[in-house]
């Protein structure tokens, strides 16, 4: 495949954008080489900008669950664009999707919109410091909740030290509130409350990891992190900025049929557009003006774009009682596919799986935290990536995103995506 145009483009780009992009994973850092610039797409296929058909498997990171392009939310997005794009005022179309969130999604009375994921989780820690009284949250190290200021914080030495910025910008002061934990050990998060006793205001986590590629939680560490809060006063955030409405219709709640106290939502939510959301029970969410002491706000949040997009994708959705068994069994399909070809040409890999989010691990041994995903053979990935893409099969350009799996795939698509890997593995 030829990438004349987009390589002129990315030219272009850099010298009126910071490294030529808008959000540094599309720079391609991580593998090498000049990213591709896209035109259109449609269902679940990318046109970039030199005519190439690619096969798309991170799908907005997410939201593409339908598919791009997908009419209901075009029409939807369409006839509410002739009404008008922005108005800074409520509309009755923000109280129909916070109406169908809520009777989606478990353990929330009531859900806030805003205008990013980054946003969501940013608005819900200070929610969470606001209803505790208390400023120490914990994070675990290859989770990310957004770039503000809180969440890029890195390890300190001992269980107990206040973490350091990883991000020039981010104040020592900012950093010594975030606690730095280690995803699936309890222990080691115990060890924090331990040492932080009644000063940590809340616990985030990604219920199934998609920001070191996918990891799922190990059996009892979401349940153990409920009882830690539930112990110790403090509340837990979940960040299903990625899982939620993807997973399953409630999210990671019910797939686990655990508890959060706060739900972060992006992606899925706002059916292409920019949205985020978070919400809780009513007690949490009172807290917030402009009805309680918690400041939050934003000019575009739930406007009319975004809402009207959301609400058609949730109403898909709800309204469809086989896309999650769909996805399921079209990503076992995938999953099944890679692991047979990986193992035929004897390349070490591990495949973490739920549901639709799928990653493919160059390293033997299992992945279940950042230190393991960063065990990788990062070399041969970016053989496999750039082999992929010569294939006509778009992944995410980095060894640490999970790919996301859209309804639109055919069976035909996956064989295609299968014999592909086949060919990429003979050279790897």
């Amino acid at each position: 495949m030829q990438y004349q145009r987009s390589s002129q483009l990315f030219v272009d780009a850099e010298k009126v954008i910071p490294g030529g992009v808008n959000s540094p994973v599309r720079a391609f850092k991580g593998v090498g080489g000049n990213p591709i610039f896209v035109k259109s797409a449609k269902g679940a296929y990318l046109y970039d900008e030199d005519g190439n058909k690619l096969i798309d498997f991170i799908n907005s990171w997410g939201p593409m669950i339908l598919g791009h392009a997908y009419p209901p939310v075009i029409e939807a997005i369409t006839e509410r664009a002739q009404l008008g794009t922005s108005f800074g005022m409520p509309t009755e179309l923000e109280t129909k999707i916070a109406e169908l969130a809520v009777a989606m999604v478990p353990n929330i009375d009531k859900i806030r919109f805003v205008n990013s994921g980054t946003e969501a989780c940013m608005s819900a820690i200070r929610l969470a410091r606001g209803f505790t009284k208390r400023d120490k949250i914990v994070k675990f190290a290859g989770c990310y909740h957004g770039h503000s200021d809180s969440f890029l914080i890195q390890a300190g030495s001992g269980a107990s030290t206040f973490g350091t910025p990883n991000s020039p910008g981010v104040t020592q002061g900012t950093a010594k509130d975030t606690l730095l934990a280690t995803f699936n050990n309890i222990e080691n998060v115990r060890a924090l409350f331990e040492a932080n006793k009644n000063e940590i205001a809340a616990i985030i986590v990604e219920p199934v990891a998609g920001n070191m590629g996918c990891i799922p939680p190990k059996y009892g560490f979401l349940e153990g992190l409920r009882q830690l809060c539930l112990d110790n006063g403090t509340l837990l955030i979940f960040d299903e900025v990625m899982t939620g409405f993807r997973l399953a219709k409630g999210g990671v709640q019910e797939l686990y049929n655990i508890k959060a106290d706060i739900v972060c939502f992006g992606k899925v939510i706002g059916g292409g557009l920019p949205v985020g959301a978070f919400a809780s029970r009513n007690e949490i969410m009172n807290y917030l003006a402009p009805i309680g002491p918690v400041y939050q706000a934003g000019t575009l949040s739930g406007n009319p774009l975004a809402m009207a997009a959301g609400l058609t994708m949730l109403q898909s959705l709800n309204a469809d009682d086989q896309i999650f068994k769909r996805l399921e069994e079209k990503s076992a399909y995938l999953e099944i596919g890679i692991r047979n070809i990986l193992t035929k040409h004897k390349i070490d890999f591990t495949i973490n799986r739920v549901g639709s989010m799928i990653s493919v691990h160059f390293n033997a041994n299992p992945v279940f935290d950042f230190d393991t995903a960063k065990k990788g053979d990062n070399v041969t990935f970016k053989k496999f990536f750039h082999g992929m893409l010569s294939e006509g099969i778009y992944i995410a350009p980095s060894a640490y995103e999970t790919w996301f799996i859209t309804d639109a795939l055919t069976y035909e698509d996956l064989d295609f995506t299968i014999n592909a890997i086949d060919k990429v593995a003979k050279k790897l």
